[in-house]
């Protein structure tokens, strides 16, 4: 015969899974959303609060890799030069937030008067863009005549 589980076991178990769910909730809450955004030269991020040394990085549709680094502020890539290259390009995007977390391994915690017992907690996203004709376009907007 199939038993069902008591009452309370049932409840108990319900009230754990609304904490762990509420616990994650406050933590995606707190990290960093930057936004992507355009126009149609250049590509930044907005809602970048809580984020430092960001560095941008770019593979373009041709295989060269750039980077862009920020020491504070978004960082901006725009498209330059007589022969733009039409095509998808992708970016990773990585960035130091204000929280800090306990340096477990102190080999590397810095020389000196630079030695910390701390480090910032990293940041990383990734996405990419799209250029036709020379432009940065949103992907729907592409039409083929």
């Amino acid at each position: 015969m199939f038993q069902t589980a008591p009452y309370s076991l049932i409840r108990r178990a319900g009230t754990a899974l609304l904490m762990i769910v509420t616990s994650a909730t406050v933590l995606w809450a707190d990290a960093p959303q930057p936004v992507q955004q355009n126009n149609s030269s250049a590509v930044w991020f907005e809602n970048w609060q809580g984020l430092s040394n960001a560095t941008m990085t770019i593979s373009t549709p041709t295989g060269e890799v750039i980077q862009i680094f920020a020491a504070t502020g978004t960082p901006v890539y725009e498209l330059r030069g007589t022969e733009i290259v039409d095509g998808v390009y992708r970016y990773e995007l990585t960035a130091a937030t204000d929280e800090r977390r306990k340096i477990v391994n102190q080999i590397d915690n810095g020389r000196g008067d630079a030695a910390r017992d701390t480090a910032a907690v990293p940041f990383a996203t990734g996405g990419a863009f799209v250029v036709s004709r020379g432009v940065i376009v949103q992907p729907e907007d592409i039409k083929e005549e």
